[in-house]
């Protein structure tokens, strides 16, 4: 099972090299379901395995001339807040128990993995459609403030609870509210990404007891495998792995629901 795990850490980095994005969804349930390891501590796992994978995702956009730096710092602002709080107020005070009824206890482990299921399927539908409907906004829209801290402040907030990147959130949102061209969204919302998940990381310190050795061999595979997976990626159609990924996303999202309900 431990090889499975390490195995699946690379794939991890894999899909995101082939995909542009998506990748990081799968880092909750590898640490759950293949190493074992308890929903909420997976989540601050992930915030250090998805920050510094997408931190590297980054750097490749940046030498590109892909990352909006002004937006990254403005949009990045509001949702590095709620993701630093979501971490440091929120997590510590999720009961082990949250409700009982007749015969059926709903535990922290159940809520977790049942709201990261949610996001599963939300994420896989919109690499199912496709961006298809962002690329078509060519013309910048103008700047609405109000929405766009409310958006930050979302993706921040989903980013602190389950420690996902949440990029399928943020590049529509992005392209639609802050006018960048899909390239220019992508390698924005890795920078994003990166900020975010780390900052939400360090809050965690002091929460948790790290397992160090593991953390970063699960890192260091996931970042290879973006290599890897940018280099295949350059050989095979993305669009159509983005959507084969999607249904795969799709299936798992099903089967964590099934799992912890039934």
């Amino acid at each position: 099972m431990e090889i499975l795990a390490y195995v699946a850490s690379a794939f991890i980095g894999i899909s995101l090299g082939l995909t542009g994005g998506g990748g990081s969804i799968l880092t909750v349930p590898v640490m759950v379901y293949l190493f074992g390891i308890d929903p909420l501590m997976a989540t601050s796992y992930s915030l250090f395995v998805v920050g510094l994978t997408s931190l590297v995702g980054a750097y490749q956009n940046y030498k590109l001339g892909f990352i909006q730096m002004r937006t990254a710092f403005m949009f990045g602002l509001c949702s590095i807040v709620a993701v630093w709080l979501t971490r440091k107020l929120l997590i510590p005070i999720i009961p082990e128990h949250i409700f009982t009824t007749n015969h059926f206890v709903f535990t922290s482990h159940m809520f977790m993995m049942v709201l990261f299921a949610i996001l599963m399927v939300a994420a896989a539908v919109s690499m199912i459609k496709g961006r298809k409907e962002c690329e078509s906004n060519v013309v910048p829209p103008s700047l609405n403030l109000p929405k766009m801290v409310l958006y930050g402040l979302g993706i921040g907030f989903t980013t602190g609870l389950l420690g996902a990147g949440g990029g399928f959130l943020l590049i529509p949102t992005l392209v639609v509210l802050m006018g960048l061209p899909m390239k220019e969204a992508i390698g924005t919302s890795l920078l994003i990404i990166a900020l975010n998940s780390l900052i939400g990381f360090t809050a965690d310190i002091g929460h948790f007891h790290m397992d160090w050795p593991l953390l970063l061999s699960v890192t260091g595979l996931a970042i290879m495998g973006v290599f890897a997976g940018g280099l295949l990626g350059a050989r095979l159609n993305g669009g159509k792995l983005k959507i084969g990924f999607g249904w795969f996303v799709l299936v798992m999202g099903v089967f964590i629901l099934l799992k912890e309900l039934l």
